[in-house]
């Protein structure tokens, strides 16, 4: 289980895809707005960043359009082409 720091969160990576997770590159773009979710997906598209927070059904921000069954599909609708992409969850204490 490789687990990482950003911010005051704790974070375990759980997918890796084409070796798409860059720890310095995430510290680098997280705010406090992925705070509330449970996953936060990042995917490089067209060389940049970017990062999607989903939620189990149990959190209270849970809404269908960040639901993390559907991460696989959203990857596909909205990132490029067969583009590396992580997911990270929350670890909580």
């Amino acid at each position: 289980m490789k687990t990482y720091q950003i911010n005051e969160n704790t974070y375990e990576l759980i997918k890796d895809y084409k070796n798409g997770f860059d720890y310095e590159a995430i510290k680098e773009r997280y705010t406090e707005y992925f705070e509330d979710y449970d996953y936060i997906l990042g995917d490089w598209s067209y060389g940049k960043l970017r990062l999607k927070g989903f939620c189990d059904k149990k959190n209270s921000k849970f809404k269908p359009i960040n639901d993390i069954d559907k991460a696989e599909e959203y990857i596909k609708t909205n990132g490029a082409y067969d583009c590396k992409y992580f997911i990270l969850k929350k670890i909580y204490n």
